[in-house]
Order: C-alpha cells, then structure tokens, then sequence
C-alpha cells in the first residue's frame, strides 16, 4: 500500500495521527455504506485526555476554539483510517462537516471556530476537502470539550 495524499500531507503539516479512540457509549466510531463513510462524532482529544474545555467566547478564544476544530478533524481521520483497515488512499473527498461549539448564548462566531477543521480538510485534500458544513452553537457537549465534529466522507470501494 502506498502512501496517500492525507500521509503526505499529515507529514508535510509536521502531524501524526493518534491512535483511534474507541467508543465510549452505545455507537460504532464509523459506518461504512456503498460509497460513504460516516465518521461519529470526534472530540478535540489527545492520548485519553481532553486538550480543550469549556465555552469559546467565554472560558476560550475562538482561536482556541479552531485548533480544537482542527484536533476533531485529526482524530476524525484517525478513526477513518482504523475503519478502513489503513488505507487512507481510498477516501475521495470530504463531503460535509458537522461542527458543534460550546459557547454562550449571544455569540455567533461558531463559523469562525469551523473553519478550524475546514481549513485543515482543505490542507489535507485539496480540493477534494472542500465540503459543505453546519455550525451550530450549543450549551453543552459531552465531557465539557469546546467542540465536536462529525463528517461525511466518499470513499472508493
């Protein structure tokens, strides 16, 4: 198996991919049907331990909050590449994004705090990274974090 397009670029942004974190409730991390690949929900977290908590606006930045997106999205990737069976080569493009932000009421940047994970898609596929998204602010996400992201991947059989 050769090196894909998302290895060369992980190496090129100077990151590594964690170790794919294991459900911690009643979910699949990823369901695989035909041509896609829907990756749950992905936490910014790092080694079992939460790297970002709390409201963005609030307790943190929305710069905070980005890299927090983008924490998401590396782990997103992770668990796209354990699903298929390591082989990151056959994911085509990211399709859509779904970006949860903790924040308080009032603050309307969850845009902002998305384009975090957007921009590192984009980084690691292109073109193909370009995808559609939601950005919704919420009150709460599990385990306190500042974000969650799920994602719609095409893949190739």
């Amino acid at each position: 198996m050769s090196e894909s397009i998302i290895e060369k670029n992980l190496a090129r942004l100077g990151l590594q991919l964690p170790k794919a974190a294991p459900p911690v409730a009643n979910y699949v991390p990823v369901v695989i049907s035909g041509n896609c690949a829907y990756v749950a929900g992905q936490i910014p977290m790092t080694a079992g331990e939460v790297k970002f908590a709390g409201m963005i606006g609030k307790d943190l930045t929305i710069e905070q909050g980005q890299q927090a997106a983008k924490l998401c999205g590396l782990n997103m990737i992770a668990q796209l590449k354990t699903a298929l069976g390591g082989d990151l080569g056959r994911v085509k493009r990211c399709l859509k994004l779904g970006v949860f932000v903790q924040c308080p009421d009032g603050f309307a940047d969850q845009p902002k705090v998305a384009n975090g994970v957007s921009d590192f898609m984009v980084a690691l596929l292109g073109d193909a990274g370009k995808h559609a998204r939601s950005a919704v602010g919420v009150n709460a996400l599990p385990l306190n974090v500042a974000v969650e992201v799920d994602g719609f991947f095409e893949i190739m059989p």
